[in-house]
């Protein structure tokens, strides 16, 4: 049984990390069950294990964590839905490759629920859409934006952090950083893309998918 724990309200970032450590080790212990916890964060910059300095063009603007998921830069405000994924991949096969791309299909058929077409580049770490309402780019190539971030670490095979897709956040935040130290391309969001979606459609959508993505009893 996946547990589902959704927060009302913003939740502090360190507040979450310390909350995921508790419920990881208690799960590498067989002391707590599987659980994805869907949340908001208060404007912030996080900085993964790949991440560049550089890349952190506005160190002033909002709070910045140092984060041990894997990944660059990336914001979390609110508007964007984070959803932590702490399954045990002891009972799913032990594969990080398999898994990654387990919550790639996730996100990317959470957007379907929308007839919004998520799709993956190669190089490019998250979930991009193709903007067929934009001007062609210079090289004649169709504009592209990304609409959802995915950062995960395992620690005795107990998976921690996870994806965030944007439904509405403050897109102008993104303007702080280069998001996953890509410079080419932007970000936008489900209702930047004129679709009138709550965070409510998107959790609805976020647990029908994961069950037929991962193949698991929710309750």
């Amino acid at each position: 049984m996946v547990e589902w724990m959704i927060s009302s309200g913003l939740v502090d970032y360190d507040v979450a990390c310390r909350e995921m450590e508790t419920r990881v080790a208690k799960i590498a212990a067989g002391e707590a069950g599987e659980a994805i916890w869907l949340l908001e964060h208060p404007p912030l910059y996080t900085a993964g294990t790949s991440a560049r300095r550089e890349d952190l063009t506005d160190p002033d603007r909002f709070p910045v964590y140092d984060s041990p998921r894997g990944g660059q830069y990336t914001y979390h405000g609110p508007g964007q839905r984070v959803a932590y994924v702490m399954l045990d991949l002891t009972k799913r096969g032990r594969d990080v490759r398999k898994f990654v791309e387990q919550l790639e299909t996730w996100v990317i058929s959470t957007l379907a629920e929308f007839n919004v077409k998520g799709e993956q580049r190669d190089g490019r770490v998250g979930v991009w859409v193709q903007r067929d309402d934009r001007p062609l780019t210079i090289t004649g190539a169709p504009q592209e934006d990304k609409i959802a971030a995915i950062g995960v670490r395992l620690r005795k095979w107990v998976s921690f952090h996870g994806i965030s897709i944007n439904v509405e956040p403050d897109l102008d935040h993104f303007s702080g950083i280069v998001p996953c130290g890509i410079t080419e391309h932007g970000v936008t969001s489900l209702v930047d893309l004129g679709l009138p979606v709550t965070m409510d459609d998107v959790d609805v959508a976020l647990k029908r998918c994961f069950t037929e993505v991962f193949e698991a009893q929710t309750d």
